[in-house]
């Protein structure tokens, strides 16, 4: 009794749709289209899924009419092929029945990669690192100067009272007191009788009284006999010569001619008496023989150019940490041939004009080493090393006079790290490279002569 309801709305609403659909001539058949993709026609992007006109008999169901129709299509009782569904009667379509899920799909290609987005705001900071381990111990610094004397602090607290001490030891003994005055004398009844008393002890000395005046002279006692010679003293020291007296005046001689006396004593030599005036040139004298050839005399110093000399000199460090305001003094000779660099002085003197190269090797060990090479009381180089176990070195080239001198200096007793022993060692060294030529005057002069004094060196600051 209901279905005769249900199929009369069906069909009331389905009219309209049938009406619009043109007739089908006798070889129509239903175009075959993808059941997952709407007609070209439609506007999927509306919500009232109109249909775009075609013809002039195409009229616009409403909602409900499609829907109406495509329950009819599933209920009828004979399957419909799937490509003879209608498109707006597929279950992507469908809002009534839900049918059940699909399996999931593949995983379809990776996309583009987006734009970069805009920077983020910054972060808040972060909590401090951990604390790193401490760093090795930093060489120690040049000493420091004497600070200035700070003020006088406050006066501190009174101190508990201490423990009482022990016992000190017995005094020593005190002088003895004054003598007290003398007593009154007894008074003795009449009937008694006096005794004799026992002797009282012997009383301590007095002190010594006070020396008396001088007696007057006594009367002079008769004189004595004569003593014994008594023995030979030293002989004395013998007097300076006296001044030579004044020439007495010439005596008169009133007396004739006697015997020849004796002989007298020789007197003393007179003072040498003046210069006399040079007398007349005497005549030329005949030539003498021909002498023999003397013995050869000792070689003279270079001259300031010679090509053939040579110059070359190495020594080694034998004290360490040596004093500064002098030359280093390198004792331990390894090459010295000419004689050039003196090992007792540490003082090389370039024998000729040249062209010369100077190096030093030098090992440091526990203090700061501050050296310089010193040409003529002026520095040429100066190395500064800090390392507590290391080696520094340094080499130049300069060019000389004859007898300019070469040294090697420390700056001061703090900065005179320079070692030597059995396993390292410190050298100097030098030598010629070429002298000039004969033709170059260049620093041509004389040797100089003078020393050196100690206050002369200095580090040239």
């Amino acid at each position: 009794m209901l279905n005769f309801p249900l199929h009369f709305l069906l069909m009331v609403v389905s009219l309209p749709i049938v009406m619009a659909m043109p007739e089908p001539s006798g070889d129509w058949e239903l175009p075959s289209i993808d059941p997952f993709s709407p007609p070209p026609y439609m506007r999927i992007d509306e919500p009232e899924r109109s249909f775009s006109p075609i013809g002039d008999n195409m009229t616009e169901p409403s909602a409900g009419a499609l829907e109406a129709y495509c329950l009819m299509l599933q209920q009828s009782p004979g399957s419909i092929a799937p490509d003879q569904v209608p498109w707006f009667c597929r279950c992507t379509q469908c809002q009534t029945i839900k049918g059940p899920k699909g399996d999931r799909g593949d995983l379809g290609p990776t996309g583009s990669p987006g734009s970069p987005g805009r920077r983020g705001l910054t972060g808040f900071r972060g909590p401090p690192g951990f604390v790193g381990r401490q760093g090795v111990k930093g060489q120690k610094g040049d000493e420091g100067e004497k600070g200035h004397q700070g003020p006088q602090g406050l006066m501190g607290p009174k101190g508990e009272r201490g423990f009482k001490g022990a016992k000190g030891e017995q005094g020593l003994d005190g002088r003895p007191g004054d003598q007290g005055p003398k007593g009154d004398d007894g008074v003795c009844i009449e009937t008694c009788e006096s005794s004799q008393g026992l002797p009282g002890p012997v009383g301590v000395p007095g002190p010594v009284g006070p020396r008396g005046p001088s007696g007057s002279a006594g009367v002079m006692g008769p004189k004595g006999m004569k003593g014994d010679m008594g023995d030979m003293g030293r002989p004395g020291v013998p007097g300076s010569v006296g001044e030579k007296g004044e020439l007495g005046p010439q005596g008169e001689c009133n007396c004739t001619d006697g015997i020849d006396g004796v002989k007298g004593q020789k007197g003393d030599r007179g003072d040498k008496g003046e210069e006399g005036k040079m007398g007349p040139e005497g005549q030329t004298g005949p030539q003498g023989a021909k002498g023999n050839m003397g013995d050869m005399g000792m070689m003279g110093r270079p001259g300031p150019c010679m090509p053939s000399i040579q110059s070359a000199f190495a020594a080694g460090l034998t004290s360490s940490y040596p004093p500064p305001n002098a030359p280093v003094v390198f004792t331990h000779i390894h090459y010295n041939v000419q004689g050039s660099y003196d090992p007792s002085k540490g003082i090389y003197t370039a024998p000729i004009n040249g062209t010369y190269l100077f190096s030093y090797h030098l090992t440091v060990y526990e203090r700061v080493l501050k050296v310089g090479l010193f040409l003529n009381f002026k520095p040429l180089v100066k190395t500064t090393d800090t390392k507590v176990l290391g080696t520094t070195s340094q080499q130049i080239i300069v060019h000389m006079a004859r007898g300019d001198r070469v040294w090697i200096q420390v700056k001061d007793n703090v900065t005179n790290g320079m070692f030597a022993g059995s396993e390292s060692s410190s050298t100097f060294s030098g030598f010629l490279l070429h002298p000039d030529t004969c033709d170059m005057p260049l620093l041509r002069g004389p040797m100089p002569t003078s020393a050196p004094t100690e206050d002369m060196y200095s580090w040239g600051d």
